[in-house]
């Protein structure tokens, strides 16, 4: 018999082919019960890590005499049954089979629900989540808001195989220490599958991107919010460097659009995107380039030069 102070099993309850273990290791993996359950018969199904310290799991065999034949079998054993070293507890469950075992978070989709534990939302910016996660493929959209769990963010890639390879290779990996602001000293991410399929983004702002649409407006209310201001050693703002360039267009006598735009500003290396907006009765468009570098260089050729000739639509 075992040693353990705690009965092992729960004598009382009519015998089920579900099985419910408790005292695992913590995120035990359903492999580790597969494993510990399967010299007893064929297991069709387990429900991993659940209760408040996600330590119980459910597994259900394919025939009641099996999961009779584990229980029995520890019953009257001198070893109790183990995962890692811990006595994990067995009885019947009071159910007879496992439904829905895989939550829409262990469902794998093409859009995925990060929460970034250790932050405030203003410590990691949009374009921080993009770096991370674009080294895994294309990033379509992303979407971050703040609830109950924390700062969190929703990241559409194209297609679910790819959104896995981004969830295996950071699910609780901390965010690159030198993309992060001084003061921050860890940051993890918690990633599981969102039942999104595509994330409805109306305006480019520092809250949301569609990378798949660069002529979506720019909310003017999150202007402010795409640069954060910086303050020199002597102690007076700075303006903030930034791949992406604010021009507002004055003495506006003829049409500007987005083919004008690049045009004028692609002489000075290539233009990523641009969005054009009104914004208190003027005229304003964000263009981006794929690094701080050349946009220096564009904000310094063409700032207080005219598109037209005549002095007309000054930037």
């Amino acid at each position: 018999m075992s040693t353990s102070s705690q009965p092992q099993f729960r004598y009382t309850q009519t015998p089920s082919k579900v099985l419910h273990l408790r005292n695992l290791p913590w995120e035990c993996a359903e492999e580790e019960l597969v494993e510990l359950c399967k010299p007893f018969g064929k297991i069709v199904n387990t429900k991993c890590n659940v209760g408040a310290n996600r330590n119980q799991a459910f597994v259900e065999f394919a025939d009641l005499n099996q999961a009779i034949s584990m229980v029995s079998y520890y019953a009257s054993s001198s070893e109790p049954a183990q995962i890692r070293g811990k006595t994990v507890y067995i009885q019947y469950s009071n159910r007879h089979e496992i439904v829905n075992n895989k939550s829409p978070g262990d469902t794998p989709g093409n859009v995925l629900l990060v929460t970034i534990e250790g932050v405030e939302p203003n410590d990691v910016t949009i374009e921080t989540i993009h770096l991370v996660f674009s080294a895994f493929g294309f990033v379509h959209k992303i979407a971050t808001f703040e609830k109950a769990a924390g700062f969190q963010a929703l990241i559409q890639f194209t297609d679910a195989e790819t959104a896995s390879s981004a969830r295996n290779a950071l699910d609780g990996r901390s965010i690159p220490r030198y993309l992060l602001p001084d003061h921050v000293t860890s940051c993890y991410l918690r990633i599981s599958y969102s039942a999104h399929t595509d994330l409805n983004i109306k305006f480019q702002s520092h809250r949301s991107r569609d990378y798949t649409n660069p002529y979506l407006p720019v909310n003017p209310t999150a202007m402010e919010g795409l640069m954060q201001p910086v303050v020199g050693p002597d102690g007076k703002k700075q303006e903030p460097q930034s791949n992406v360039l604010l021009a507002s267009i004055e003495n506006m006598q003829y049409a500007v659009t987005v083919d004008v735009l690049h045009t004028v500003f692609s002489a000075s290396g290539t233009v990523q995107k641009i969005a054009i907006f009104e914004k208190n009765g003027g005229t304003q468009a964000l263009i981006q380039y794929p690094d701080v570098t050349t946009a220096a260089v564009a904000k310094e050729s063409l700032e207080g030069h005219c598109i037209y000739d005549g002095g007309y639509c000054i930037q």
